[in-house]
């Protein structure tokens, strides 16, 4: 029998991101949606049962997982309330507003025994799985730079939680905790973080511009962010001691998610942008890329109630949240940061 979900929270993440892809795991059921709109849900899934207080689902016993997408500054107290209740959690990112508030959640979670995941779904972006592949396969020999973009054209600030002053809001906040999975996946924690944030934009409230440097031994791995890049940048840059490889575009799955399409499509998670490898000799071998696949976060966890150990524990999600914790202390200060303490 599958495992019935509780989705707290109906606005962006919920909607586009958690609904169809807890819908597109066999081993879940969608059995209700927490939201002040229950018009907004209908229209996109008639029939399901809408609530308005997340009381009322924490108290029934049919429900085994509860999914808290709902603005940033209320991910820890959902979270405690959901631990209290028994249910196992999944958090959209990031777990909390600091890494204070994520180690009590993890704490909490430990004590009571009760599975507890953040949704770092760009594990599985497939350019990234790509890049991965081609590291470990050792086709551009030792990595000695990384860089990572998430660059937009907005130029308009939007009135939206996000982009409002506030705890939890600012670009790299966002976009932040993605870009410090990826790279903590493929390179570990970092020895220092040095950090610039800014803002940009005309009537920008709060940070649309970030650009973070991990330091490693014989590596240097930069995080940008920015909202004024029209035309794109490259997506990866990755130069090593044989050559390079190059990745422009974005994965496609969430405009897929926006655009109706859903995971049963034949076309999934798969991206015409090119990866291009550089040899030594300069000479560029374009690479196939792998489909992006955002469903294995969620089968992964239908696998982690049934026992299994979740692919993103809540460890590897403090040491998330330390990073992006050094980088704001970084651009605070002007002063390159360590990483701090997170474990239990």
């Amino acid at each position: 029998m599958p495992h019935n979900v509780a989705l707290i929270g109906y606005g962006y993440a919920g909607k586009t991101f958690h609904a169809p892809l807890i819908q597109a795991e066999p081993g879940l059921r969608l059995a209700a949606v927490v939201s002040r709109d229950p018009a907004k849900v209908h229209a996109d899934l008639p029939g399901m049962r809408v609530e308005a207080d997340i009381a009322t689902i924490l108290a029934d016993p049919t429900i085994d997982l509860v999914v808290i997408a709902t603005p940033n500054d209320s991910h820890a107290p959902l979270a405690h309330a959901a631990i209290d209740a028994g249910k196992a959690l999944v958090v959209d990112k990031p777990l909390a507003l600091t890494l204070a508030e994520a180690r009590q959640i993890a704490a909490h979670a430990g004590e009571r025994g009760t599975l507890l995941s953040v949704f770092h779904n760009r594990r599985w972006d497939g350019d990234f799985l790509t890049i991965a592949r081609a590291i470990e396969q050792g086709l551009i020999g030792k990595v000695a730079h990384f860089e990572s973009h998430f660059d937009r054209f907005r130029p308009t600030v939007r009135d939206r939680w996000r982009e409002k002053p506030g705890p939890g809001s600012g670009v790299w906040a966002d976009l932040g905790p993605h870009l410090v999975d990826q790279a903590l996946c493929l390179f570990g924690l970092p020895q220092r973080v040095t950090a610039s944030l800014g803002t940009l934009r005309d009537g920008a409230q709060t940070d649309d511009w970030a650009h973070v440097v991990l330091k490693y031994p014989t590596l240097r791995c930069v995080l940008h962010a920015g909202m004024l890049v029209a035309g794109g940048s490259p997506r990866f840059v990755v130069h090593g001691s044989e050559g390079s490889l190059i990745k422009h575009g974005l994965d496609p799955q969430e405009g897929q998610l926006l655009s109706g399409v859903r995971p049963s499509a034949p076309d999934w998670g798969r991206e015409a942008s090119p990866l291009t490898r550089h040899d030594a000799e300069g000479t560029a071998h374009p690479l196939d890329l792998l489909s992006g696949d955002y469903p294995r976060y969620y089968a992964g966890i239908a696998a982690a109630l049934d026992g299994a150990s979740p692919q993103v524990t809540p460890e590897q999600s403090l040491a998330v949240m330390a990073v992006v914790e050094a980088a704001a202390e970084s651009a605070r200060t002007g002063m390159a940061q360590p990483v701090p303490p997170f474990r239990l």
